[in-house]
């Protein structure tokens, strides 16, 4: 077996399914979505934002992986961190879905205080590559919309878990954060000590609102690691007859795990 295997690794935040945006409500772009996965092909993805019904869509149509996760509610419904990964590629040794909060085995948990009233997770699972003798962790979330502080303890709550693990990792997410804010300078600070560099680094910004934002993206998807990162890029949405793919440009970083 090889001791290194370049392998791409793909966050994806969806957008939810939602009817007021008419042309570009999940329902009508879904065949977009999977045509950027199939042109892409990333060998592992983290996406954000899926309903129910979307985690469900993806599930049986997406050809050759297989998908995790499970929603962020108490009773484990609405919106997943989900994860995919190619069937025929790996094993998976583990899979834990935790909740950014002070008791994140309670599911449906939060932090207060400023957070929204929406619960905020993390999905992980340990891989390991057909091709490679040792298992990697891959994990993705998706941090608070409404408050800083929120995504603060959350950012800490991933450190502190990433912290733990003696594998290499690959964390995935919409972090609702720019470089420059305290929640995204902790977790590089934080994880530097461990060699982990974050891939979008020189990208510019991911958020475009269905092409409403031309210039000033906001850049808050990320794509964090301690293996090597070889490039990152963004997979430009380029409007079909006013249709994007998603609000949001998916990012793909090419890691030697």
């Amino acid at each position: 077996m090889d001791n290194k295997k370049a392998l791409k690794f793909m966050t994806f935040n969806l957008r939810l399914d939602v009817k007021e945006d008419g042309i570009n409500s999940f329902t009508n772009r879904f065949q977009r979505v999977l045509d950027i996965i199939n042109e892409e092909k990333p060998d592992v993805i983290g996406f954000q934002e899926v309903l129910d019904s979307m985690r469900t869509r993806l599930r049986d149509s997406l050809g050759g992986y297989t998908v995790q996760g499970c929603g962020r509610d108490k009773r484990y419904h609405g919106e997943s961190m989900l994860i995919a990964y190619r069937t025929n590629d790996f094993e998976l040794i583990s899979l834990d879905n935790i909740w950014l909060s002070p008791t994140p085995r309670i599911p449906g948990s939060n932090f207060g205080g400023d957070q929204s009233s929406c619960p905020r997770m993390l999905t992980t699972v340990l891989l390991k590559h057909n091709e490679l003798e040792t298992p990697f962790r891959f994990i993705n979330t998706h941090l608070d919309h409404q408050g800083p502080q929120a995504r603060y303890l959350g950012a800490m709550e991933i450190v502190q878990l990433i912290s733990t693990y003696s594998e290499k990792f690959v964390l995935t997410g919409d972090f609702n954060a720019l470089p420059e804010n305290p929640e995204i300078r902790l977790i590089t600070s934080a994880l530097a000590s461990r060699g982990a560099v974050d891939c979008t680094a020189d990208l510019e910004g991911t958020f475009h609102n269905f092409g409403r934002i031309a210039n000033s993206r906001a850049k808050i998807d990320y794509i964090f690691t301690d293996a090597e990162c070889e490039k990152a890029y963004i997979v430009e949405d380029i409007p079909v007859n006013g249709q994007y793919y998603s609000d949001h440009n998916a990012v793909c970083a090419l890691i030697s795990i």
